[in-house]
């Protein structure tokens, strides 16, 4: 199944990166009242990341994924959880029976596809009483090695924007008319990464590669001048992660 942006390149890398904080999934099932045995929906699962932290709460996870490599790697990394179904679909259509799922999660994709056409899919899918959810992983820039990192990207692409991904949701949930009481919430993690795995990572960066154009391998040679000359073999990288929730009309 074909979308937008063909993620395959950066299939391999995606698994490295970080996992979402436990104290907001934490806050993610009150807000939602969502009890083991519950059965939800995780769109745009990739490898996994949210797939696994659902699952590990004993909730009956169906992961929707279109990208064949991530969602090989998130059959691979889910492989121990009886509670866990893959299924090859987009948010906006994911091929799944209505209003069978009490949450419908959005691990870092919802930007990534048509919204107003997602949240129509969404709704189609959640029972009466059910909620949808979207989290983001943000680093945390009052770190000094990543606002220098930061300060890169901004050198080589002046005006970087990190798209809708860093924009507030809110007003396109709520202006669909299909859902209300959107709530936030976040919690925060911390990332421990080699140098060559955080390289990795930046390597399979869509956005910047986008905007940066032939400025990209430039950005990456300065990003390992700045992290090799730390000395360190791994880093510590700070992250929140933001989420929204709201529940169905």
């Amino acid at each position: 199944m074909k979308t937008t942006i063909d993620y395959t390149p950066f299939a391999e890398a995606y698994q490295k990166r970080p996992d979402y904080a436990d104290t907001a999934i934490a806050q993610l099932m009150e807000l939602t009242k969502t009890q083991s045995g519950a059965t939800v929906c995780d769109v745009g699962a990739g490898d996994g990341h949210l797939t696994r932290l659902l699952a590990a709460r004993g909730l009956l996870v169906h992961a929707v994924e279109p990208n064949d490599a991530m969602r090989e790697n998130g059959m691979r990394a889910t492989s121990t959880y009886p509670n866990v179904r893959w299924h090859e679909g987009t948010g906006e259509s994911t091929g799944l029976p209505s209003h069978r799922f009490h949450l419908v999660t959005f691990g870092g994709s919802f930007t990534l596809m048509d919204r107003p056409q997602a949240l129509r899919e969404t709704r189609r899918l959640l029972s009466s009483d059910g909620f949808l959810a979207c989290l983001w992983n943000h680093r945390d820039l009052s770190d000094p090695l990543q606002a220098q990192i930061e300060s890169i990207i901004c050198h080589y692409v002046p005006g970087y924007d990190y798209a809708a991904r860093c924009e507030d949701q809110t007003p396109i949930i709520e202006s669909s008319g299909l859902f209300t009481r959107v709530t936030s919430f976040s919690g925060k993690v911390v990332h421990h990464r080699s140098v060559d795995d955080i390289l990795t990572d930046w390597r399979s960066h869509g956005t910047i590669q986008r905007q940066a154009g032939n400025r990209f391998d430039l950005i990456l040679k300065e990003m390992e001048h700045l992290l090799r000359s730390t000395g360190e073999q791994s880093v510590t990288i700070p992250y929140t992660t933001d989420g929204l929730v709201a529940k169905a009309m």
